[in-house]
């Protein structure tokens, strides 16, 4: 070793000694220093940027989990609205776990129901119309004919044919494929949502404990009945909701036996399931309705048609705010505007969960906001 290695030891040696000594009676490691100035710019600054990270990263997950939170929400509100069954088989000294799995099947049987019922003649009128589909390009080039008066006023033929010639094979099997994906992609979302609903529903207990807990200790029991009372109406709209559409899917039935439209049952119960939609839903429906009513004739299809406009008014503006009114408690104008930018805000998913979502604001404005606000 050099004589200038021997010297820096010494060195490192001596400095070391001074630390022991300056530090000995403090601890091992000495007393701990002044702490850092939290008024420093850089800072302030560091904070900032990564606040601002932070929000930007969560929102970047909110937008790219946007479609599967709408699921997650229209689960648990599902599951929040069949509450209500379950607790009524379990007063029945029903076990909950049972009770979940009646109620499960009691819904998986209605949509296998309406399946069996819907399937078939959908695809004995596919079979028809491609059976009859030589007739049809007949009747457009007869103007005497419905068909042919439509062709002649709107060119409905000259349109077809651009259309298949601009598109071509490729442009049809793309069309095929991309339907293919979308029927896909709603059987896996139906999926998804029915499998979380039964999730949910089975530890709703489990899910309304962890609500309570984090609200702080002192305010859990105010907090746990405004919750139960929150429940308890979105419980009731969904009840609210169904009676509805059990209106709306009688009242079809009844028209349609009147004016022998075909299929009358399949769509009696399409358009009280399509009716669980609020506003837009009794609007979809009738136009189906109508639409097949041109099966019959033109006026039978028109009379349906200014049925159904009818009927949207007095459901949106006489029925639907009398029976929401009772079951969650909300004005019938608070429940068109929820419907409204529920819609606007999330498209149909919006519209369902809008009229709850508007009765839990507006019981936390009447048991919380409202009377700080009085007493202040």
């Amino acid at each position: 070793m050099s004589g200038e290695d021997v010297e820096a030891d010494r060195d490192l040696l001596l400095d070391r000694e001074a630390q022991v000594e300056a530090v000995e009676g403090e601890g091992e490691f000495g007393e701990l220093g002044r702490p850092f100035d939290r008024r420093s710019p850089f800072r302030t600054g560091l904070l900032g940027g990564l606040g601002v990270g932070v929000a930007g990263l969560v929102a970047w997950a909110v937008v790219s989990t946007r479609q599967v939170l709408i699921l997650i929400g229209l689960s648990f509100f599902i599951a929040v609205g069949l509450e209500p069954v379950v607790a009524l088989l379990m007063r029945v000294r029903i076990r909950r776990g049972w009770a979940v799995l009646l109620v499960s099947l009691m819904a998986l049987a209605l949509l296998a129901g309406f399946l069996a019922i819907a399937i078939p003649p959908l695809a004995t009128e596919v079979a028809h119309f491609v059976k009859l589909a030589p007739r049809y390009l007949q009747e457009l080039n007869n103007r005497n004919s419905f068909l042919g008066h439509l062709n002649h006023q709107y060119h409905l033929e000259d349109r077809l044919k651009k259309a298949l010639a601009g598109g071509g094979v490729g442009s049809i099997a793309t069309g095929i494929v991309g339907f293919g994906t979308v029927v896909m992609g709603f059987v896996t979302q139906l999926v998804f949502v029915i499998v979380l609903t039964i999730y949910f529903l089975a530890d709703l207990p489990r899910v309304t404990r962890t609500l309570y807990r984090l609200v702080p200790r002192s305010r859990r029991p105010r907090a746990g009945l405004l919750t139960d009372e929150a429940f308890a109406r979105v419980g009731g709209y969904m009840l609210g909701n169904l009676a509805s559409s059990v209106i709306a899917g009688v009242l079809t039935l009844v028209w349609l036996l009147i004016f022998g439209i075909p299929y009358p049952i399949l769509l009696s119960v399409f358009v009280a399931l399509i009716d669980l939609v609020p506003v837009v839903g009794s609007t979809i429906g009738g136009i189906i309705v109508a639409l097949v009513g041109l099966t019959v004739s033109l006026p039978v299809a028109v009379a349906t048609g200014a049925y159904y406009l009818v009927y949207r008014v007095v459901e949106d503006y006489l029925i639907v705010p009398k029976i929401m009114n009772r079951t969650v408690e909300v004005p019938g104008l608070v429940t068109i505007i929820a419907v409204l930018i529920g819609g606007a805000l999330l498209g149909i998913v919006g519209a369902l969960i809008a009229i709850p979502i508007a009765a839990m604001v507006k019981l936390v404005l009447e048991e919380v906001t409202f009377p700080r606000l009085d007493d202040s």
